[in-house]
C-alpha cells in the first residue's frame, strides 16, 4: 500500500515537472550567434540596411533614451540611422535629434527618461565603427 502511494507521488511530481518545463522550453527567444554578442535585446544582430557589419552592435531599451515610447518602425528607423553614422559628430547629431523628439514625448507623457548605461556614439568609437 505505502508503495503504490509513493509511487503515485512520484508519478504526479514527474508529470508536473514535465508540463512546466514544456511550458518553459517552448517559448522561443533569440539564439545567439556568432558575434553577436551577450545582449540579445530587439535589433540585436540584425544585419539591415546601414548596419555596415556592427554585429556586436545593439540599439534597444538599455541605451536608447525613449525606446518604450517608439513604434517598432521608429526603433528600426533609429537603429539603421545610428548604424549609417561614419563619424562620431554625425553620430552625436544624429542621437541629439533622437533625444530631444524622445524628450517631447516623455513630456507629453509626464514620463522621466531613463539616462543610457553608456553613450552609444563612445561605444561605436571605441569599438572601431566610426571615426
Amino acid at each position: 500500500m505505502k508503495t503504490s502511494t509513493i509511487a503515485k507521488s512520484i508519478a504526479i511530481s514527474t508529470a508536473l515537472a514535465a508540463a512546466l518545463s514544456a511550458s518553459v522550453l517552448a517559448q522561443s527567444g533569440p539564439v545567439a550567434g556568432p558575434g553577436m554578442g551577450m545582449g540579445m535585446g530587439p535589433g540585436a544582430g540584425q544585419m539591415g540596411p546601414g548596419a555596415r557589419g556592427m554585429r556586436g552592435m545593439r540599439f534597444d531599451q538599455t541605451n536608447t533614451p525613449g525606446w518604450t515610447l517608439m513604434s517598432a518602425e521608429e526603433r528600426t528607423a533609429n537603429q539603421t540611422k545610428m548604424r549609417a553614422v561614419k563619424t562620431y559628430d554625425e553620430c552625436k547629431v544624429v542621437q541629439s535629434e533622437q533625444h530631444a523628439v524622445m524628450e517631447t514625448r516623455a513630456k507629453e507623457k509626464n514620463i522621466t527618461l531613463n539616462a543610457p548605461r553608456q553613450n552609444g556614439c563612445d561605444v561605436m568609437k571605441a569599438r572601431g565603427f566610426i571615426k
